[in-house]
């Protein structure tokens, strides 16, 4: 299990492919913070209908992260892709047309849903046929539409435009994309590695198989630290730097946008980086150098630009490079329920580690969230220290 499969020269069109869609994927995730003041006017909503909206979509992708495996057995792989976008078009077209929030939830879902096919089933796909170095860059790929979304709505809105045009907008896109899906469906589920060597982007094996391995319970808990950690650290670090150490809103506004883009550079730097030092040693190092940033943001006395910036750096190829190393860690059998579980993981993490952070500002103080955020660091770096020395070792002979 932990021998290295060779990596097979990615085709051109799907890899093209497999850029836009990630593109695509970021582009509706970061705009509802844009558009919520105008869509809050139009539903007459308190600043708590945010959450309703980010709650509906957040277990639907959990839970369509728990059934990726199975849906990728029962339509393959090409038609999923196809289907799942074509949800989240269809998603992204309710919140352009429907009056009633009811529904509005519906739409959320159904984006939801099909962001967490789409996500775990692209994921699996790339660590068995990509690479770590196309792994990272689609990640980051994905960086450039999360960061593209609030462009396109800001600038729609202070055209006269609607918040409503601003999805319609982002629906089209990922209309054409679903299409597009549609049209190369069976490029996907083609052979890509010659006769007799493993091919195994649909699972061979159950999910209940799948739950009966260690490594992939530890890869489960390794990957909801990891988002746990950077969404910790995006969120709250405004809030811990203006409140709770007396920054100006511009200084503190400043370095949190540095800590996100230090996210996307570290992921287009470690692409280069990840094929002469191995995913293994990046990964070891980077869990490593992810602890020595949460404390140096930690420690009050140290300018945060430095914590922050080193952390996001740090973190920027851990996600790509978890997912690169799934199938050789757990299975090829067994890695597309593996990759679905740990995107729902992923967002489970996004839920409730900076969740636990507004708890333990509320009932401590906000000078205790940094710490939180080093404790959960010391956490992935533990997890993925024994998750390494199991499935890392060189092989028996």
């Amino acid at each position: 299990m932990t021998a290295s499969v060779p990596i097979p020269r990615p085709r051109p069109a799907l890899l093209t492919l497999a850029y836009l869609a990630f593109i695509s994927l970021g582009l509706p995730d970061a705009v509802l913070g844009v558009a919520w003041p105008s869509l809050r006017s139009t539903f007459g909503l308190s600043q708590a209908g945010m959450g309703a909206i980010l709650s509906s979509a957040a277990v639907a992708y959990f839970v369509s992260g728990l059934l990726a495996g199975r849906l990728m057995r029962l339509l393959k792989l090409g038609l999923l892709l196809a289907v799942s976008t074509g949800l989240v078009a269809l998603g992204l077209a309710g919140y352009a047309t429907l009056s009633v929030f009811a529904l509005f939830l519906l739409a959320a879902c159904c984006i939801g849903f099909g962001s967490g096919a789409i996500d775990s089933a692209l994921n699996n796909y790339a660590a068995q046929n990509f690479g770590p170095k196309h792994m990272n860059w689609l990640h980051a790929a994905y960086s450039v539409g999360a960061a593209l979304g609030p462009v396109l709505m800001t600038a729609l809105l202070t055209r006269g435009f609607g918040w409503r045009t601003g999805y319609a907008v982002i629906g089209a896109v990922l209309g054409t994309l679903a299409l597009m899906f549609l049209v190369m469906r069976r490029q996907w589920d083609a052979p890509v590695r010659p006769e007799g060597e493993a091919h195994a982007e649909v699972p061979t094996a159950s999910a209940a198989e799948a739950l009966r391995r260690p490594r992939v319970w530890l890869q489960i808990a390794t990957f909801f630290f990891y988002t746990g950690v950077e969404v910790t650290a995006g969120q709250w670090s405004f809030t811990v730097l203006t409140e709770g150490r007396g920054l100006h809103t511009a200084e503190a506004g400043t370095w949190v946008s540095l800590y996100w883009g230090s996210l996307l550079v570290g992921r287009i730097l470690s692409g280069f980086i990840v094929e002469h030092l191995g995913s293994v040693r990046m990964l070891r190092a980077s869990t490593g150098l992810a602890v020595v940033g949460a404390l140096l943001f930690a420690i009050p006395s140290v300018p945060p630009f430095v914590g922050l910036v080193l952390l996001g750096f740090a973190l920027a190829p851990i996600f790509p490079g978890l997912m690169s190393e799934t199938p050789r860690r757990v299975g090829t059998d067994v890695s597309a329920h593996a990759v679905g579980f740990q995107v729902s993981a992923a967002t489970a993490g996004v839920a409730a580690l900076p969740s636990l952070a507004g708890v333990i500002a509320e009932k401590w103080g906000l000078a205790y969230v940094a710490p939180h955020i080093l404790a959960c660091a010391v956490m992935l770096a533990v997890l993925h220290g024994v998750l390494s020395a199991s499935a890392d070792r060189p092989a028996a002979r």
